[in-house]
C-alpha cells in the first residue's frame, strides 16, 4: 500500500494557500515536498505505526522543544532517529490548522537547512 493520496493533496493544498513553490519527489514509499531543493516534509506511510505519518523537518531546536508532544514521534528509519525530523500522527495533523503549523514549522526552518549533495552521474 501507498502513502496516502487525499492526505498528500491536504499538505499540497497548505503549500498553496500560502503561495510557496515547491516540487514533490517520490521516496521511501512516500511523497516528500521540496522547497528550494530541500525536503521541507513528507507523507509516509509507517509499517510499524501502520498509518500515514507527516515527516516534518523542523531542524534539532523545533525538534526538542516539540517531541515530547503525544502526536509527535522521533523519525526512526534505521533504529536510529534522524536528527532535526519529527513524524506527526494523524491526531496532530486531523484539523487544517494543525497540518498548517506543522507546515509553517517545516517553512520556519527551510532557510537554514541544507540541501543533499546532489550525486554525480555515472558515465556508460
Amino acid at each position: 500500500m501507498a502513502y496516502d493520496e487525499f492526505f498528500a493533496d491536504r499538505v499540497r493544498r497548505v503549500l498553496e494557500e500560502k503561495k510557496i513553490l515547491f516540487t514533490e519527489k517520490k521516496m521511501m514509499g512516500g511523497l516528500l515536498f521540496m522547497v528550494d531543493e530541500k525536503i521541507l516534509c513528507g507523507v509516509h506511510l509507517d509499517k510499524k505505526y501502520g498509518d500515514s505519518l507527516l515527516t516534518a523537518r523542523v531542524g534539532e531546536e523545533a525538534y526538542a522543544r516539540e517531541i515530547h508532544k503525544e502526536e509527535c514521534l522521533p523519525m526512526d528509519f534505521t533504529g536510529r532517529p534522524m536528527k532535526g525530523y519529527l513524524f506527526i500522527t494523524p491526531e496532530g495533523f486531523d484539523l487544517d490548522n494543525d497540518l498548517a503549523y506543522w507546515v509553517q514549522l517545516c517553512l520556519d526552518f527551510n532557510p537554514l537547512a541544507k540541501a543533499s549533495k546532489k550525486r554525480k552521474k555515472k558515465k556508460q
